[in-house]
């Protein structure tokens, strides 16, 4: 079994640029659609992200069964935005039932495919996906107020600088390298989040004073580290996914324009419950 590390056929300026544009085009969607639809829009703006990430995660990830893995993943997504839009006082917790279930409906799927090839790692590829999504969710329950709305604004914003200046940092100098075969360095990664904080200040500033100065700082350090740890798992998984030793016969299972979808929901993904959690404490 070979130990070297892998080697992508993305070139540093389409594993970097594509994630930079899809992280400013999400964040748009995600901070435009509420200003525009009020909560319809968030909740549209969130579906359509989880939706891209179900189909784009299943064909990154190769997992067997695809059409199976899409009705799972599709109907988690759509039963935690449910679980968070009907009832009148939405909580966190809501969301533990929509993964059991849906945990249920993996193994389900998983057992009744024909061959049962990988079959532990394609049930832990689908679970992620189910967390994933229904993490996602939690977005929906930043804007329902109007301090709860400059609030997401806030943590959207640094998460997006983070996202965006982590990727365009590495695509130049992606030093020193933090594991061998991906294109991540240190430097991106303290940038990013340095980046993300000053951000945040700076728009809790513009807001008004729904965040001072400090609870400003620790919201956007917080998130820019979540998220530039997060990005730089979903480097990983794109590494692996466009190894050259992957398809021999040299032909990709999926567009690129797939790749930088899970580069940026991932860590929007991580994201959401933790600017939930610090909404609650600070």
């Amino acid at each position: 079994m070979s130990t070297a590390a892998p080697i992508s056929r993305l070139s540093a300026r389409e594993h970097h640029l594509p994630a930079a544009a899809v992280a400013v085009l999400a964040v748009a969607l995600l901070v435009g659609l509420p200003e525009l639809l009020g909560q319809t829009g968030r909740l549209a703006a969130v579906l359509v992200l989880q939706l891209g990430l179900v189909l784009c995660w299943v064909l990154v990830t190769g997992a067997q069964g695809f059409a199976g893995s899409l009705a799972v993943g599709a109907g988690a997504a759509v039963a935690a935005d449910l679980a968070l839009v009907l009832p009148r006082d939405p909580e966190l917790g809501e969301l533990l039932a929509v993964i059991g279930v849906g945990f249920l409906a993996v193994v389900v799927q998983q057992m009744v495919r024909r061959p049962r090839q990988e079959l532990v790692a394609l049930l832990s590829v689908v679970v992620l996906l189910l967390v994933a999504v229904a993490a996602l969710a939690a977005l929906l329950l930043l804007g329902r107020t109007d301090e709860g709305s400059e609030r997401a604004l806030v943590a959207l914003l640094a998460v997006g600088t983070a996202l965006v200046v982590g990727h365009l940092v590495d695509w130049l100098l992606p030093r020193p390298q933090l594991a061998d075969g991906v294109p991540r360095g240190l430097v991106g990664a303290v940038l990013a989040v340095l980046a993300g904080t000053g951000v945040a200040v700076l728009a809790a500033g513009l807001a008004g004073d729904v965040l001072d100065e400090r609870r400003a700082l620790v919201h956007g350090a917080v998130v820019a580290g979540v998220a530039a740890l997060t990005a730089l798992v979903a480097s990983y998984v794109v590494v692996g996914a466009t190894a050259e030793d992957d398809d021999p016969a040299g032909e990709p299972r999926f567009s690129r324009w797939v790749l930088p979808v899970v580069q940026v929901a991932l860590p929007l993904a991580a994201c959401a419950p933790v600017v939930l959690a610090l909404q609650a404490t600070l």
